[in-house]
């Protein structure tokens, strides 16, 4: 059975925990560095990135996140989770993970009062999806979420909105979505997520 750990510091861990309990998926809730030995993949869920990123530099999890990473662990951070893992979040000072060559801007559409729902169309979900899944918009849930600004080289869009703005992308091990799969019932991306820990 893999075992996905989830980031459990802060924000909407348990969601995504469920979601991959529901795929026959053990996912740990991880505090520590010690609970990220074992890991075939870890999730950063959404939340509020200065509070994770702080409470993460407090359990010295920062350089060991970087470290795996680095030796190709799969890492897939939503929303807050997307922001700790850019490497540029603008003028914004606080503790990151700097793992994807991507520039980020938080909270692009404004406040909670202006959350809102899309239909995402992500060719790259029909490599795990079933038949009467392929070519299905996947249902993203935006809330006070952070946008893609720009990418690097070797960085794949995934999804990007109808005006082009890019809401999710990936750079080899590493996944990051402005939205969030683990509100929705469909399960394609954590699906996505489970092929990319398995290779």
């Amino acid at each position: 059975m893999k075992r996905i750990g989830v980031l459990a510091l802060q924000g909407a861990f348990i969601e995504h925990i469920s979601m991959l309990n529901l795929l026959c998926v053990e996912a740990p809730e991880v505090r520590t560095p010690a609970q990220l030995h074992g890991l075939d993949g870890l999730i950063i869920p959404g939340g509020e990135s200065t509070t994770i990123g702080k409470l993460a530099a407090t359990y010295q999890l920062l350089a060991e996140l970087q470290a795996l990473a680095e030796r190709g662990l799969p890492i897939w951070g939503t929303c807050a989770g997307m922001i700790l893992m850019a490497k540029d979040i603008g003028p914004y000072e606080q503790p990151l993970l700097g793992l994807m060559d991507i520039k980020v801007a938080r909270n692009a559409f404004g406040r909670q009062l202006d959350s809102f729902e899309a239909e995402l169309i992500v060719p790259a979900l029909d490599a795990i999806a079933k038949p009467q899944e392929k070519g299905k918009p996947f249902p993203g849930v935006f809330i006070r979420a952070p946008i893609i600004e720009g990418v690097g080289q070797g960085v794949e869009v995934l999804a990007t909105l109808e005006d082009g703005t890019i809401v999710a992308a990936r750079e080899r091990n590493l996944l990051a979505t402005a939205f969030h799969p683990e509100l929705t019932v469909d399960n394609r991306f954590h699906r996505y997520f489970l092929a990319m820990a398995e290779g």
